[in-house]
């Protein structure tokens, strides 16, 4: 009888083993088993996806978590090589400005830096970004620099060489692009996207946002966005204030639509197109201000700009820093 039992036993707890090795512990799911998208007929690839980089370098690769950009399905006969995504309908959170948020006018401006040491207007600007989750500075002390260019027009096809370097020095750049731009030049936004870029929204049509209302702001960043989803199949949750005008109030509609708001901290007066100085001018400005941490602005229309960006991206990384995505600041 014993015998009979001490079997039995033995052969139960067999079995509770090998159902149990053949279970993962976290979910119940059998190994092997079919998926709940699977026994729904959903496809893996219906839903959006971050986009990867076919260009950019391991040294500002994004993270493959990054939920700021998402792109539609692969699709080879679209442009940018994404089918377009649904569009967005963006709420706005306390039209009225109920809260009372400050609607004073203020215009990013900041000292330069000096000895590789950021201005202390910096340091202070971003302790009153860090409250709406806005980028002016990098404090984490490591050498890193996050390369942006704002792009309202192309002039004299000046974009495609600031790429061209890009792609030749493997770095990852940020282009905040207002709706014109994005619409009268379709290849290069497309160009942007395939070759791993963020495209960033710089609004539909480049107002001052201190000076229109929320639901007004809303429209702005929503009306680019949705443009961008339906020709590009491409969405970026990151947002320049048009000539770095803005307030209490739009950092905060900014931050309630997902968007983080980037400024920067190294720029110098490179946007007149008739006012070429250069390439050497355009590398002592930069070199000279860099810091640990620091957003460069540089605008694509100058061709200062595009002659110097091969020389400073090998100075910068000569005294030891690296270039990055914005993503991977997150």
């Amino acid at each position: 009888m014993k015998k009979t039992i001490a079997i039995t036993l033995g052969v139960l707890v067999c079995t509770l083993l090998l159902y149990y090795a053949s279970t993962d512990r976290n979910t119940g799911e059998s190994y092997g088993s079919t998926s709940q998208k699977e026994t729904t007929g959903e496809s893996l690839t219906d839903t959006p996806k971050v986009i990867e980089s076919t260009v950019i370098s391991d040294e500002n690769k994004p993270e493959a978590s990054s939920k700021m950009i998402v792109t539609g399905t692969a699709d080879s006969a679209f442009p940018s090589g994404f089918a377009p995504l649904e569009r967005v309908n963006y709420s706005v959170s306390d039209p009225n400005n109920t809260k009372g948020l400050s609607t004073a006018k203020k215009s990013h401006s900041h000292g330069p830096a000096s000895g590789g040491v950021a201005h202390h207007t910096v340091t202070a600007f971003q302790k009153e970004f860090d409250k709406y989750g806005a980028l002016t500075l990098d404090t984490s002390g490591e050498k890193v620099l996050y390369l942006t260019f704002d792009c309202g027009y192309e002039y004299e096809n000046l974009t495609s060489k600031v790429l061209d370097v890009l792609k030749e020095k493997g770095v990852s750049a940020t282009f905040f692009c207002t709706l014109d731009h994005i619409k009268k030049e379709p290849d290069l936004i497309a160009r942007m996207i395939k070759e791993g870029h963020i495209v960033g929204n710089h609004s539909a049509t480049h107002p001052s946002f201190p000076t229109i209302s929320r639901t007004e702001m809303a429209k702005e960043i929503e009306e680019t966005e949705n443009y961008l989803r339906e020709n590009f199949g491409y969405g970026a949750k990151y947002f320049r204030f048009p000539a770095g005008e803005y307030n209490e109030n739009a950092l905060d509609l900014v931050k309630s639509l997902g968007y983080m708001s980037v400024f920067w901290s190294v720029a110098y007066d490179d946007w007149a197109t008739d006012n070429v100085r250069g390439k050497d001018y355009a590398i002592e400005k930069v070199m000279s201000r860099l810091h640990p941490g620091a957003v460069i602005l540089l605008h694509s229309v100058s061709k200062d700009n595009a002659a110097a960006l091969p020389e400073i991206i090998d100075k910068a990384r000569a005294q030891g820093y690296r270039f990055e995505s914005i993503m991977n600041y997150e």
